[in-house]
């Protein structure tokens, strides 16, 4: 045992390094399979008081959701936008998700008016489905 202890030294010092390529190498292709599969949710970006329907169903995790205030302010990814933008928006998210359902947020309190041009500028822009979100009747608030 000394006389390998003394090769080591002669040999020029300690042999105990621990080589940590394969383990960065490991790390980041965990981080790249988290970053593939991984879903990011857009959420319309306000709290709306959603009226309660006893047939309310859940909605897809593709589903793209434009949000209408109670003063019919239109809501998209977190930004207030302008009614006409809505379009625009929804083009955009669409192209990124072909196929989603777009569900419009609507406060209880908003004027149908303001939902129903929001939903027409959904359907311009190409949502085959375009869906009113309620609660459901056991549920509270959103």
């Amino acid at each position: 045992m000394k006389s390998l202890r003394r090769r080591l030294r002669q040999a020029g010092g300690n042999s105990s390094e621990i080589n940590i390529s394969p383990l960065i190498d490991l790390v980041f292709l965990l981080l790249i399979f988290f970053m593939v599969t991984t879903s990011f949710v857009r959420d319309a970006g306000i709290e709306v008081e959603r009226p309660v329907a006893s047939s309310a169903l859940p909605a897809e995790n593709r589903s793209i959701f434009v949000a209408v205030s109670a003063t019919g302010e239109a809501w998209f990814d977190g930004q207030q936008v302008d009614v006409r933008a809505v379009r625009g928006h929804v083009e955009r998210a669409l192209a990124e998700n072909p196929g989603a359902e777009v569900i419009v947020l609507a406060d209880q309190r908003s004027q149908t008016g303001a939902v129903v041009r929001v939903m027409d500028q959904c359907r311009l822009a190409g949502a085959g489905r375009v869906s009113l979100a309620a609660d459901t009747a056991g549920g509270g608030g959103s």
